[in-house]
Order: structure tokens, then C-alpha cells, then sequence
């Protein structure tokens, strides 16, 4: 069989595709037959799409400030009315098309209706002109009435037709503007049914977005469940600070929330619109960010959203440069929104969206707008508390650490992968990979790291010489921890990752020893790299992987015998295992560096003869012993200070080593 797509193809009669073949759809057939170029389908979505449309036109109305009631009306889970007290749709023969209403030429007729251009509407969510003619055309039936000038008109339509004339029913004194009951097609929809959960919450967004608005919600009785009442009245004077209230009650804040609204400096004489935001930092959860453009959300972002991120990481890295803090470089828009819970609502000129669903603002000068009119006013937010801006960087600052964190967690088992080739550090590996019959050493220093090496078990007892004393964990930055060269060394060596990416199961060594000198100086980087541990392993403390060697301090020596001892009180224990009045000479070891490999062998590393202590982490215990970590080692001097005095009178002066 000849598979080559660029052969000749077969010969084909000519009269096989020709003008008949051209199909022209006419009038509003294109909505029917491919109804996801207008509302994006034909799913739940799509059908609350068309509810979204009318709601969204009685919006229009009372933004530009010719309605100040609407009336959402869910008749049955198939049947919607939308009602305004605006001006009405105008029903006097449209110029163009002299035998045909405005009425009937919006409602039929593809990109008409009164958003193009001109002073109808300054801001509006309809700009395509296709919102009306798109619900009528996918509706199995749709009664429209107009009220204007004291009089008030109906017509019928099904699937995008007229089914009636424009009918003048008489006289109304006290009504106005617009109401239209439609029934999605199920030719269309199938057997969907609007859902009253979001049809309320949509109804209760756009009250929220507009302070001048009140909508009149209504359902059936049947329908009302939940949340979802059977008849509510929805007004919020406080705008998007009453919605914001409302979300994130319960919520632990990082500062006050912070709302306003501002509008955009006029260009050409033209205003060009205006924006309002509420937004408050959360101490927990995910950012929650909710934007809008002439009411219509704009569920994935958009320019408007990008101008609200640059105005926010602009203020925090000036604020950071003002109080002198440099970890302020670091942060990123990411860290600023990670924790963000905020509205941003914007009014402007001739929008341009991603597709006729309206779902992402692409207006370039949205941007400059947003964050012309945002960085300066939240400048002066910052500096009119300076103890809550301080709260809230520092906060921030938290996030890209813990960002630059997780980056280095996740580059930690690629780099354990290639251990074989490249060794961290100076880390001398032991040959067998069973990690429960294996051992890593953590020793200070090149020569005790010699010694060390000189005196292990090649086959089971790795050794890394840690370069003096490590960091302490306790009072650095997230960032210093990410750049010191040691502990990232010994966390790659360890295998398993470290913080929330820790895997018991990947670490090498069953168990992890901590070998210093027996002076102070070893007992304080001791102290360090227990508080590594506990702070940033500690599944591995609780799995019980982590010793202390215990080396002796001095060498008692009498001719051929030695003995060693571990401190002052065992170097007299020891004395009188020799003959009164003879000589004996006592040696004190200035590091594990000036022991022979042979007695930090016997001494200290083997394990038939040696002495480790488990370092172990009570659950129930966990709350002091951070309190006491914190105390010991965390930022604040003044806890050190005041365990010492406290305890400064029963210490034998004698025995403190300085």
C-alpha cells in the first residue's frame, strides 16, 4: 500500500465541489449552528452564559446611571426574567432598516446595539453587540416588553425569529425599561437546568460591583434551598468592602483590609474611567483574587490584574528600601499575591476581551491605568502605619523565602541522583547503599576530618567534615539558610530532603552522628546542628536517626597503659586506676584533629566499643522544646539573657569552661 502523503491525488470530476457547495448562513443561523464561538459551549457554563448576557445589559444601565432596580426572577429551573427600570430598548423604526423596530434589529441581528460608540454608554460589559441576539437566537421561546415614554410594547420570539409583531399593549404610568423571559433551547442544552446557587451569587457579585444598584432576586419556592433564598433584596453600600467582609470573616489578617477607589485621569477631555479594590492579607490559605472589567468577570485575569500586581510589589520593595530591610529584593509578585485576598473592579472605555465569553481582559492601557492609580495610594497606605507595613513585608518577605526554599527542595533529589559523580562537599563515602547498616559522621573541621577518615569502617561509616560553625538556623533568613554551601552539602548528602519535602525513605544513613571536639566549642556547634535538625528535619530526629559521639576530652597515660577520660570529674575517676605516688601523665585533647586514628577508632567510632547518645524528640514535649529552641538560639537576645541570670547562681564558677 502506498502511503506517501505527497502523491498526486486521484482524479477528481470537477463538478464534485462547486458554487453549491458554498453555504451562506444568514441572519442569526451561525449562533445555532456553531454556538461555541459565542458563549463557549453548550454546557452548564454556556447556559448561565446566556443568563449572564441579559444581567449583564441591565448592568450597563444602571452604570452609565439611567437604572437603579433590576429584578432577576428564576420562574423555573428552564425559565428566566430579567427586568431594568432603565431607559427600555428604543422600539421606533431602526434608519437603516426602516421596516424593522430598533427592538427587533437588536434581537435578530448580529453585532447591532448601542456599545459601539457614541455618549449611550461611556463604560459597558457589551461591546460586541451580539449579547441579546445570541440568547434570543439559542432560546426555544423569548417574550420581550418594553416600557418607554408611559407606554409599553411586547413581542414574541422563538430560535432567533419573530413570531409576533411589535404589539403596543397600552399605557403604563409607572413603568420603565426592559423586561425579557427566555427558555434556553433544549435542541441546544439537552436537558440542562439553570442552577439557583449561581444565579444568586452572580446577582449578588454585580450588587457588590455597583453601589448604585439594588437587584430584586426572586425564585421559586421549589427552587429555594441553602443559601439561595425565595425572594431577597440585594444592596451593599460598602461595595467591594462589604464582599470582601463577607469572604474572608473568619480569616486571620496580616494588617487591615485596605479598600477605595479612585478614578483615572482624563485623557482628551474624555474621562476614561475608574477602578475600586478591597484587598487584606491572610496569615493562612491560598490567595483568592476576583477581578472584573464593567462588571463582567474576567475569571482569568487579564492587563487590569497585571497593573494591581506591579503597583503592589512596586510599594513593598520601596517600603523594604525605606527601612533599610535588603531581603526586600527578593520578592516577587508571586510572593505579594500568594496570601492576597482582594476584589479589583474596573471601569473603562471600549474594553478589549479574549473572546466573546469575556473571560480575560487584553486592554493594553489597562495596566498603566490600574497601576498609575494604585502605587502612589498604596505608598501612602504603608506609610501612614509604619508597625502594620512592617508586619505586612515582613510577611511577604516569609513567602519568597519559603518560595527560594521550595525551589531548593525540589532541586535537592536531582542533585542526590548524581551523587556518584559528584560527591558534596568532601564528603568520603562508605561503600555499601543499605542505608540501615550504614553511618554518616558529621565532623568539624579538615583535620578532624582526617583523622576521621583514617579510622572509620570504609564499608560502612561515611564521613563530611563540616567547614567550623555552621549556621545557625534558629535567627537566619530563609535565604541565608538557601545559600550556605555546608548545609546544603550535608542536606544532599543525607539524600532525603529536608523541610516539607523530607522522604524518610531516601535518606542513606540509618544513623546520623554528630562528632565534635569534647570542649565547649564542639558542644556549642553541637548545639547548632541539633537545632538544624530539629528545625528543618525533624522527622529524621523522631525517626530516631540522629547521635552524639562521645569523645574523650583528656588521655591518661602511665608508661605502656592509657586510659582515657570523658571530662574533669571521669579525668579523677580514671587517676586512681594507677599506683599512688607514681607519675601520670595527663594529656587534654585540643581537638578530634590531634587524636590518632587508632584511638578516635577505639575510643569513639567503633561500634563494639564506643558510647553514642540518641538525640530524641518527645511529641508530647514538642511545644517546650520549641519554646526552648526558640529561647537558646532564635533572634531574640534578650530570652538568652534572661535564662542565663536566671540560672547564673547554681553554676560552679570552677567548671565553667571559658
Amino acid at each position: 500500500m502506498n502511503n506517501d502523503l505527497f502523491r498526486k491525488p486521484a482524479t477528481v470530476p470537477a463538478e464534485s465541489y462547486s458554487a453549491k457547495d458554498i453555504e451562506v448562513l444568514e441572519g442569526l443561523e451561525p449562533v445555532r449552528r456553531r454556538p461555541g464561538m459565542y458563549i463557549g459551549g453548550t454546557d452548564e457554563a454556556a447556559l448561565h452564559h446566556l443568563a449572564a448576557e441579559l444581567i449583564d445589559n441591565a448592568m450597563d444601565e444602571a452604570v452609565a446611571g439611567h437604572a437603579s432596580l433590576i429584578e432577576v426572577t428564576l420562574e423555573d429551573a428552564t425559565s428566566l426574567r430579567v427586568t431594568d427600570n432603565g431607559r427600555g430598548i428604543p422600539v421606533d423604526p431602526h434608519p437603516k432598516f426602516k421596516h424593522l423596530s430598533a427592538l427587533e434589529v437588536i434581537l435578530t441581528t448580529l453585532h447591532s446595539g448601542g456599545k459601539f460608540g457614541g455618549d449611550a454608554y461611556a463604560t459597558s460589559g457589551g461591546l460586541h453587540g451580539v449579547g441579546s441576539s445570541v440568547v434570543n437566537a439559542l432560546s426555544s421561546k423569548l417574550d420581550v416588553e418594553v416600557a418607554r415614554d408611559r407606554v409599553l410594547w411586547r413581542q414574541e420570539y422563538s430560535r432567533g425569529k419573530p413570531t409576533s409583531d411589535l404589539v403596543r399593549v397600552g399605557a403604563t404610568q409607572n413603568r420603565r425599561g426592559t423586561a425579557i423571559r427566555f427558555t434556553p433551547d433544549p435542541e441546544i442544552f439537552g436537558s440542562l437546568q439553570f442552577s439557583p446557587a449561581r444565579l444568586y451569587r452572580f446577582c449578588r457579585s454585580k450588587a457588590y460591583l455597583f453601589r448604585g444598584v439594588t437587584i430584586r432576586w426572586r425564585c421559586a419556592e421549589s427552587l429555594a434551598r441553602g443559601d439561595v433564598q425565595a425572594d431577597a433584596t440585594l444592596h451593599f453600600p460598602g461595595g467591594l468592602r462589604d464582599s470582601l467582609e463577607a469572604d474572608i470573616a473568619d480569616a486571620e489578617r496580616v494588617g487591615a483590609l485596605w479598600a477605595g477607589e479612585a478614578a483615572f485621569p482624563p485623557a482628551d477631555g474624555r474621562d476614561q474611567g475608574r477602578l475600586e479594590w478591597a484587598m487584606a492579607w491572610l496569615a493562612d490559605g491560598d490567595a483568592a483574587l476576583a477581578s472584573y472589567c464593567n462588571t463582567v468577570p474576567t475569571t482569568q485575569g487579564g492587563t487590569h490584574e497585571a497593573g494591581l500586581r506591579a503597583a503592589l510589589l512596586r510599594g513593598f520593595r520601596t517600603w523594604g528600601e525605606q527601612r533599610g530591610n535588603k531581603r526586600a529584593v527578593a520578592v516577587t509578585a508571586e510572593d505579594v499575591m500568594g496570601s492576597l485576598a482582594a476584589k479589583l473592579s474596573v471601569f473603562v472605555r471600549d474594553p478589549q476581551f479574549q473572546g466573546q465569553t469575556k473571560e480575560k481582559l487584553t486592554s493594553a492601557d489597562a495596566t498603566r491605568l490600574v497601576e498609575a492609580a494604585l502605587r502612589d495610594r498604596f505608598d501612602h497606605h504603608l506609610a501612614a502605619d509604619p508597625a502594620q507595613a512592617d508586619a505586612l513585608l515582613a510577611h511577604v518577605i516569609d513567602r519568597a523565602e519559603e518560595r527560594l526554599r521550595r525551589r531548593e527542595l525540589k532541586d535537592a533529589p536531582r542533585k542526590s541522583a548524581t551523587r556518584r559523580l559528584r560527591l558534596p562537599g568532601k564528603l568520603a563515602d562508605c561503600t555499601l547503599e543499605d542505608s540501615s547498616r550504614v553511618e554518616l559522621f558529621l565532623v568539624e573541621g579538615d583535620s578532624a576530618g582526617g583523622s576521621a577518615k583514617q579510622a572509620r569502617d570504609r564499608a560502612t561509616q561515611a564521613v563530611l567534615p563540616l567547614r567550623g560553625k555552621i549556621l545557625n538556623v534558629a535567627s537566619a533568613s530563609t535565604e541565608k539558610l538557601r545559600q550556605n554551601q555546608e548545609l546544603r552539602d550535608l542536606v544532599e548528602a543525607l539524600g532525603c530532603g529536608s523541610g516539607g519535602g523530607f522522604q524518610r525513605a531516601r535518606l542513606r544513613y540509618g544513623r546520623v552522628i554528630i562528632m565534635t571536639d569534647a570542649d565547649v566549642d564542639g558542644a556549642h556547634i553541637a548545639s547548632l546542628l541539633m537545632t538544624f535538625f530539629w528545625r528543618e528535619l525533624p522527622e529524621l530526629v523522631r525517626g530516631g536517626h540522629l547521635y552524639l559521639a562521645q569523645p574523650p576530652l583528656y588521655r591518661l597515660t602511665q608508661g605502656a597503659k592509657s586510659v582515657y577520660a570523658m571530662d574533669d570529674a571521669d579525668r579523677v575517676r580514671k587517676q586512681r586506676q594507677f599506683k599512688t605516688g607514681t607519675k601520670v601523665e595527663v594529656s587534654r585533647f585540643k581537638g578530634l584533629g590531634e587524636m590518632p586514628p587508632s584511638a578516635l577508632k577505639d575510643t569513639t567510632m567503633d561500634p563494639k566499643k564506643r558510647t553514642l547518645l540518641r538525640v530524641e524528640a518527645l511529641e508530647a514535649r514538642n511545644a517546650e522544646t520549641a519554646g526552648i529552641v526558640d529561647s537558646l538560639m532564635g533572634r531574640r537576645p534578650e530570652l538568652r539573657y534572661q535564662f542565663i541570670t536566671e540560672r547564673a547562681r547554681t553554676v560552679d564558677e570552677v567548671s565553667v569552661d571559658i
